[in-house]
C-alpha cells in the first residue's frame, strides 16, 4: 500500500504506469488551489513536486491577499519585503506588523486572509494615567503587547482612542479586553489579587465608537457582578474578557477609515478601581462568529 501511494503521489509515469498525482498539470492545480485556504494550501505543497510548484504561484496568492496589501507593506522598510514571491508576504503580513511607535499591530488572519488590527493601552489616551496614585503600568506575558495599564483607584474613568488605516471593505467588529483584578505567577501558578478591585457593580461602562462616516455604536455594561454567589464564582473577576462596543461598515477600500472609541465611567459619586485594560480590537465581524463556533481556529 505504501508502494502504491508513493508511485500515486511522485505521478513519475516512465514504467507505464497509471497516471498519479504528480501527472496533474499544474493549471489544473492551480484552478483547485483557488478555491483553498492558505493552510490547506501549504498543506498539499508536500506531497509533490507539481504541487508545490503549483502551491507557489503567484497567481494563487495575490487572490489570498487584500486589496489593501501594499498599505501594510508600506508600514515595513522596504528591504522586508523586496523580490518576495505573493507567498512570502502572505506569510509576511500574517505576522503582527506594528505602526504609530508599535502601539498598533495589523496583520491578516492565516485562513481568510482577512485584515485584523489591535491597539495598545499605550496607544490610548487615558485620564490619569501619569499619576502613580491612579495608574500603574504592568509587564505581562498575557498581553501581545507585553504590558497593561493597571487601575488603583479613580474617580474619573476614561479611556479614549482612535485609529486611522485604509481598512478593506469588510463589516468590522470593535471590543476592549480589560481583566478585572491584578494577576500575577506565584510558585509557577497564576493568581489574581482583588485587593483593588470596586466600585464596578455600582454603575455600568459605557463604551462608544463613531466612524468619520456617522457611523455610531454604544452599550452599557456592569464590569462586576457581586450578586452572584461565592460556590457559583464570580466569572468576570480573574480572566480576560473581550466586551463588544458595536460593529462598522467599511465600503470603500481606497479611503482612510477613522474610527473612534472610549470607555468610560465618569459618575465621580463613587471611586472605582483594580482594573486592567489592555487592548482594543479590529476584527471582521464573520471572523469572530466563526472562530467562537470552532470553524476556525
Amino acid at each position: 500500500m505504501g508502494a502504491s501511494l508513493s508511485s500515486q503521489t511522485e505521478g513519475t509515469n516512465r514504467t507505464g504506469m497509471r497516471p498519479g498525482l504528480g501527472d496533474i498539470p499544474e493549471g489544473c492545480l492551480a484552478c483547485v488551489f483557488m478555491n483553498l485556504t492558505p493552510p490547506e494550501i501549504c498543506n498539499l505543497a508536500r506531497l509533490n513536486r507539481a504541487f508545490r510548484g503549483a502551491a507557489s504561484s503567484d497567481s494563487i496568492w495575490v487572490k489570498k491577499l487584500p486589496p489593501n496589501y501594499q498599505d501594510l507593506l508600506n508600514l515595513l522598510p522596504p528591504e522586508r519585503y523586496q523580490n518576495m514571491s505573493k507567498k512570502d508576504i502572505f506569510a509576511l503580513l500574517s505576522r503582527p506588523v506594528p505602526f504609530d511607535d508599535g502601539y498598533k499591530e495589523v496583520w491578516l488572519d492565516r485562513v481568510t486572509g482577512r485584515v485584523c488590527m489591535a491597539i495598545s493601552a499605550k496607544g490610548m489616551a487615558i485620564t490619569g494615567i501619569d499619576d502613580r496614585r491612579y495608574w500603574n503600568r504592568v509587564a505581562t506575558e498575557e498581553s501581545r503587547f507585553h504590558i497593561v495599564a493597571y487601575l488603583l483607584q479613580i474617580w474619573w474613568f476614561e479611556v479614549d482612542g482612535v485609529v486611522k488605516f485604509p481598512l478593506p471593505a469588510d463589516v468590522y467588529t470593535l471590543s476592549f479586553r480589560i481583566h478585572l483584578g491584578r494577576f500575577s505567577k506565584r510558585l509557577g501558578r497564576r493568581v489574581s489579587s482583588f485587593e483593588h478591585t470596586h466600585g464596578w457593580d455600582i454603575r455600568p461602562v459605557r463604551f462608544e465608537l463613531s466612524t468619520t462616516d456617522g457611523q455610531l455604536a454604544s452599550c452599557e455594561c456592569y464590569l462586576d457582578d457581586m450578586e452572584q454567589d461565592y460556590e457559583n464564582r464570580n466569572h468576570k473577576r480573574g480572566c480576560w474578557i473581550e466586551y463588544k462596543v458595536g460593529e462598522f461598515i467599511v465600503s470603500n477600500s481606497e479611503t482612510v477609515t477613522e474610527v473612534r472609541f472610549s470607555m468610560k465611567q465618569i459618575d465621580c459619586t463613587h471611586s472605582k478601581g483594580g482594573l486592567c485594560v489592555d487592548s482594543v480590537f479590529i476584527i471582521p465581524t464573520d471572523l469572530i462568529d466563526c472562530k467562537r463556533r470552532g470553524i476556525l481556529k
